[in-house]
């Protein structure tokens, strides 16, 4: 519930920003106006690297629950006063300076929530099935991101004439994020110390400064984590810049959100699926088939958004997002939080990640400059892509096989070589 909540105020920026914020925020509204927009979707990662490192210290001191409670607090206030901020052609520049420092307060909390979801959960979860227990941290965050798209199709079906669109419709999805938190603060706050983490605590096993150990024992596992997690550009481009390129193919706004939708909603079903056969099989093999088919499956998504298939367009997103891209999505919170062990878990797992998704966070932008998100962008958008998943392969290789270490157990060899 609370990464839904979380990604929910997450992704309905990223929405906005790829079909509002170009028109409201920046003057113009032409081409560098949604890349402008797009980069400024991209300022919470660079916030999110700051954010691990505070929040994983805290979180490895004090606890994982208490900064999860402070995580959801942090994003529904910053989502809230999104909804209220004035626009460019009220107060000029000073609005998506604005929107930037809103944008920077996500990304705070961003950076603390999965990691602090994900390690909470492995370490609650039975040795045989810590994949299957994980991945469903993910599946909060696809619900997120299907909440936020149902939300703002309304918003999309008002004509671009109509100036209730820029001026009001926006902000409602902005400010409903409020309700939702309110419900999950009061769900979130009877979460348990995982007893990982309570062992450590009773036996004086909790570490001064977790950053110094972390840098110590498990630097390579934080360059492999940053490595690897280049793979959630995949979904950024899919679910960000597609929307700005669809329409700039000649689809419906409302069209380009229901791709997005209903991918989301079959990845649902298949990331436990995923994480179930990643308990069996290995973490390795099922990420790596993720990154791999999701450079295989892209160009061909793409370029079907230009043609007039839809039943093949919807298809190949399923194909790409939900049959390709999940296979990683729902194996990454175990592959990576068994890198660690419990004295530095939540500190390697944000740090490691959140330096790892800047990439994510600036691949609509970068791609946009690149000639993405014009007639013939598929090109550009498959090659980066791949690219990306190629590194990803290769940094995942190098990683050892954790799917039948104990719990209490890893990390340790890391520790003791």
């Amino acid at each position: 519930m609370g990464s839904a909540v979380e990604y929910y105020d997450f992704f309905i920026f990223g929405t906005a920003a790829a079909l509002i914020f170009p028109h409201i925020f920046f003057p113009d509204g032409d081409n560098a106006a949604l890349v402008m927009s797009l980069a400024t979707f991209g300022f919470a990662y660079i916030a999110r690297p700051i954010g691990a490192v505070i929040l994983g210290h805290l979180g490895d001191r004090l606890g994982r629950q208490r900064i999860l409670m402070f995580t959801l607090v942090l994003m529904g206030i910053s989502t809230f006063v999104i909804g209220c901020l004035p626009t460019f052609a009220q107060i000029g520049w000073f609005a998506p300076i604005l929107l930037v420092l809103c944008r920077l307060m996500q990304g705070l909390s961003a950076a603390g929530e999965q990691a602090g979801a994900s390690s909470m959960t492995l370490e609650h979860a039975p040795d045989d099935r810590r994949s299957f227990f994980t991945s469903w941290t993910l599946s909060g965050t696809q619900g997120g991101q299907i909440l936020a798209a149902l939300i703002f199709l309304p918003v999309t079906l008002i004509p671009d004439e109509d100036p209730f669109k820029y001026e009001w419709a926006w902000r409602i999805p902005f400010w409903l994020s409020a309700v939702v938190v309110v419900v999950t603060f009061y769900i979130r706050r009877t979460l348990q110390e995982p007893p990982a983490f309570e062992e450590a605590k009773a036996h004086g096993d909790i570490a001064k400064i977790p950053l110094f150990d972390l840098m110590r024992y498990h630097w390579r596992d934080v360059l492999r984590v940053i490595l690897c997690a280049f793979i959630a550009a995949v979904s950024t481009v899919f679910g960000n810049l597609a929307l700005a390129y669809g329409k700039e193919v000649g689809l419906a706004e409302s069209l380009t959100l229901w791709l997005v939708v209903v991918a989301n909603v079959f990845a649902l079903g298949t990331q436990p699926l995923f994480a179930t056969l990643a308990d069996r099989i290995g973490r390795k093999p099922v990420f790596i088939y993720g990154a791999i088919s999701s450079a295989v499956f892209m160009p061909f998504y793409m370029l079907s958004m230009s043609g007039d298939n839809m039943v093949l367009t919807f298809a190949l997103a399923v194909l790409t997002f939900s049959c390709g891209y999940a296979a990683a999505n729902a194996v990454w919170p175990s592959f990576y939080g068994e890198m660690f062990s419990a004295r530095v878990r939540f500190s390697g797992l944000a740090i490691g990640t959140q330096i790892g998704f800047l990439l994510a966070g600036f691949a609509p932008s970068i791609v946009a400059g690149l000639g993405g998100v014009q007639q013939g962008g598929w090109v550009v958008i498959s090659i980066f892509t791949a690219v990306v998943c190629l590194i990803v392969t290769l940094a995942a290789l190098t990683a050892r096989e954790t799917k039948d270490v104990p719990t209490a157990t890893l990390g340790i060899k890391v520790i003791a070589g």
